[in-house]
């Protein structure tokens, strides 16, 4: 295996709101020198729940994608708060988001968006034990909330409004899991 590139420096190039865009100098073991750029996140990473409503039923909800500029389905999600761990953020935006609490919940795995050029990391938990419970959020409008049979992930990601990679991978992952726990 190789050894990671050496720094050289680093630069800020553009201080956004949530994200910093950084330059980094860097010298592989090769001796090549080159110039990246990446995404570094401002926040504490960010959580996706899986909620199920029972064994066979996710919970989806449906909001507004301003990069999309549509209405995507997708699972409840958002950022970690100052002093938040991951479950207390699930157990938030669960809340916020969907309307539901859950007596139960696991984080199953860690997924990285775009590790080429971000820093960003969003933890999937998986929720279960549902029970009525809801805070207010910082979404402009009511999410709705979609159920759907967990077995048919197919159906759903042919869907032109579910293309969201880490709803996607998250669903996949707790299908496996719910399928398969003693692998775990």
């Amino acid at each position: 295996m190789s050894r990671l590139p050496k720094i050289h420096g680093r630069r800020e190039l553009d201080p956004g709101k949530l994200f910093r865009i950084e330059q980094l100098d860097l010298e592989f073991s090769n001796g090549e020198r080159r110039r990246y750029e990446r995404l570094r996140s401002k926040g504490l990473g960010a959580v996706i729940v899986v909620p199920m409503r029972d064994d066979d039923t996710v919970l989806l909800v449906r909001e507004y994608a301003a990069g999309l500029h549509h209405y995507e389905i997708g699972l409840v999600k958002g950022r970690l708060e100052p002093g938040e761990d991951i479950l207390e953020a699930a157990q938030r935006e669960l809340q916020e988001e969907a309307g539901f609490a859950a007596r139960e919940l696991f984080e199953l795995t860690e997924l990285s968006l775009a590790p080429g050029y971000m820093t960003h990391v969003t933890h999937v938990v998986l929720a279960r034990d549902l029970y009525p419970s809801r805070l207010e959020g910082d979404e402009p409008e009511e999410l709705e909330v979609v159920p759907w049979p967990i077995a048919d992930l197919k159906s759903l990601t042919a869907r032109p409004d579910c293309t969201e990679g880490r709803t996607i991978a998250a669903l996949y992952i707790a299908r496996d899991h719910l399928l398969h726990p003693e692998d775990d």
